[in-house]
């Protein structure tokens, strides 16, 4: 387990680079992050070339015994180069082109973009690709950042129709595929087909969900433009890309497989302010974050590759982009940064160096303050670096696996038919309850292996064919304990509708589906389980049982009886559904009911208090204000954890 630091060298007097790198040395910095803004400086003008900057900054901190990680420059393309090809800016959804004056202004289908792009990698990978100090690439920056996946240019439309030829091949196989008998919306060509924007009512969703898929399969084809060149000229240095908090504009396990490594940027208070958390929760973790919505994004990333990661921007102070922007409370970046060790980083790497004087991240802290002298997280840093165990980083073996798909993103976004449905919002529902069981928690895809998993929760498993439904009922019937939620098994994988729901998942799920419930945001209604009735709000599906048990019926008044929670059993294991959006209370007991057939011994976390398992150490960070006395079955019971401390515990 390492650190590192994203330096911008560019921005600050040449007599200051060596005294950084010694002062990074210092504070236990292994690695640093340069040049993936810099394509002005390093191509003034067309064809005018300057890398004896870069050259020295990069001999300064491998002399320093620094390691770098190379960023290519393609995020900010600069403004001769946007003028000598204006096909490269991207076009908005309503068409309008989007200007120069900030970043991420160009179209991943230009030509002209890909073959600008294959030119200054190149240059920088042959200059750099065996440098004994560059140990690693980042390819562009935060890919998709300020809405920037979906183009809606010309290159883009004749990119998407090529698209379409090539996975249908035949026109009427795509007309049958989307269902475009529906208001006369069938193509005699691929040549027809427009992008899906400006359509007088809502475009049709199956023409938008393979959309939203050509769009991220450009992404990871321009990605793998850049991977090749840099594995042709710099073999053995790992490639990276860093990915984004809550962001599924593009399919991220997709981009992961032409990486050595993912990374992610961390910023747990501007996360927070812009969760549709209740504002109660918002002030009891206003200085610190939410513990499960910054690891719900650790345990994404470790599950796209199912390896370590890296955390390669990590906030040391305030943001300056959410609608507030508090500071941390002291303590709090080193908790940060040990629960990114705890969930499976292998780097953390701070965002940034040192606080910028100008332009629009001025009000961005950095692990300096302005005039470069240390801030409060360079000490955090500091503490961090000697609290690393000298052993390697172990393994994390969670007992559970929750399902993530992309696709079920789009697709169940793309018709909330409530409001208040959000992919993200359940998936982070049920992860909170599995993490208030004191559990570590792999989020995987849903073709991924499951057979080492006691249990397995699938919300939302909305897109769904033979293939994976037969992937699931091997689990089952293996011995697994299955748990699929509310929208599941609800479409085809061209986003029509199954007929009759749940599709192939019918026979797993010993039920049928006819009809779903869709409320108002704020309204609850109820069911009874076990006795006691609880909340649930925004989805219930109705369940029909064929061959499942029922578990629990709602107890509203249109449609008062019908199941609500059903199990099925199947070989050695079970399917339980869980028609509804359970009220966190609700989902805990049917939870808890579950992992205890599966034997996964549970804790009772107190809310803000985490424990995490790596290797052979044990985590346990208190994310909230107050110290908390430790109980609930743990080892430590009567310990007393500080407010935003962290204790490693090694067994």
């Amino acid at each position: 387990m390492e650190l590192g630091v994203c330096y911008y060298p560019e921005h600050w007097p040449e007599s200051t680079w060596k005294p950084d790198a010694e002062r990074m040395k210092d504070l236990g910095i292994r690695w640093v992050r340069v040049g993936e803004f810099a394509w002005s400086r390093l191509e003034p003008e067309d064809g005018k070339l300057d890398f004896a900057w870069l050259d020295r900054i990069i001999d300064i901190l491998g002399k320093s015994g620094l390691k770098v990680v190379l960023g290519t420059p393609t995020a900010t393309p600069p403004k001769w180069l946007l003028d000598k090809y204006n096909d490269i800016y991207q076009r908005d959804v309503q068409g309008r082109k989007r200007g120069f004056g900030s970043r991420r202004h160009y179209c991943f289908s230009s030509p002209s973009y890909q073959e600008e792009t294959r030119r200054i990698v190149t240059l920088l990978s042959e200059r750099y690709g065996k440098h004994e100090a560059v140990g690693a690439w980042q390819t562009d920056n935060e890919y998709g950042c300020h809405d920037t996946v979906r183009c809606y240019c010309q290159n883009c439309r004749q990119a998407f129709r090529d698209w379409l030829k090539y996975n249908y091949a035949d026109i009427n196989a795509l007309n049958e595929a989307w269902w475009n008998v529906f208001w006369s919306m069938d193509y005699l060509s691929f040549a027809e087909i427009e992008l899906p924007n400006l359509t007088v009512a809502e475009a049709n969703p199956s023409h938008m969900l393979d959309y939203y898929r050509f769009a991220s399969d450009a992404l990871i084809a321009y990605n793998q433009l850049q991977t090749k060149i840099i594995r042709e000229h710099s073999p053995g240095r790992l490639i990276t890309h860093n990915a984004m908090i809550y962001f599924g504009d593009f399919d991220h396990f997709e981009l992961a497989r032409d990486l050595d490594v993912i990374s992610w940027d961390n910023y747990p208070l501007g996360m927070l302010e812009h969760s549709p958390l209740p504002e109660t929760t918002k002030e009891q973790f206003l200085r610190s974050g939410h513990p499960d919505l910054i690891s719900f994004n650790h345990d994404l990333y470790r599950g796209v590759k199912r390896r370590p990661f890296w955390v390669m921007e990590q906030q040391p102070g305030q943001v300056n982009w959410a609608p507030s922007n508090p500071l941390p409370a002291p303590g709090v970046v080193r908790l940060w940064s040990q629960q990114a060790f705890a969930h499976g980083a292998n780097v953390v790497s701070y965002f940034r160096w040192r606080a910028a004087r100008g332009a629009q991240e001025l009000m961005h802290a950095g692990l300096n303050l302005h005039d470069g002298s240390p801030d409060r997280a360079s000490a955090e840093a500091k503490r961090v670096f000697e609290e690393i165990p000298e052993e390697s980083a172990g393994q994390i073996t969670a007992p559970v696996a929750l399902l993530f798909d992309y696709e079920n993103l789009w697709a169940t976004d793309l018709q909330k038919h409530a409001q208040a449905w959000s992919y993200w919002g359940i998936q982070v529902s049920w992860y909170m309850v599995l993490r208030s069981f004191g559990l570590d928690v792999d989020i995987i895809h849903p073709r991924e292996d499951l057979s080492g998993y006691k249990a397995v929760f699938a919300p939302a498993l909305h897109l769904v064919d033979d293939l994976l439904a037969e992937h699931l009922s091997d689990y089952v019937r293996a011995g697994g304990q299955l748990v699929i939620g509310p929208r599941s098994g609800a479409k085809t994988l061209t986003n029509i509708a199954q007929a009759p729901a749940p599709g192939p998942l019918a026979d797993l799920m010993g039920l049928r589906i006819d009809h779903v419930d869709a409320l108002r945001p704020g309204f609850e209604e109820e069911v009874e389980f076990q006795g006691s009735l609880y909340a649930y709000t925004t989805w219930a599906d109705l369940l029909t049982p064929t061959k499942a048990e029922v578990l629990a019926n709602y107890q509203s008044p249109a449609y008062v009886g019908a199941a609500a929670i059903t199990r099925r059993a199947l070989g050695t294991g079970h399917c339980t559904t869980v028609g509804m959006w359970g009220s966190p209370e609700l989902n805990a007991v049917i939870f808890s009911s579950i992992l205890r057939t599966a034997a996964v011994p549970l804790l009772h976390l107190p809310d803000g208090l985490r424990l995490s398992r790596r290797g052979n150490i044990d985590y346990l960070l208190n994310f909230n204000q107050e110290p908390i006395t430790l109980d609930g079955g743990l080892e430590q019971a009567g310990e007393v954890i500080g407010p935003h401390e962290v204790i490693l515990l090694r067994r």
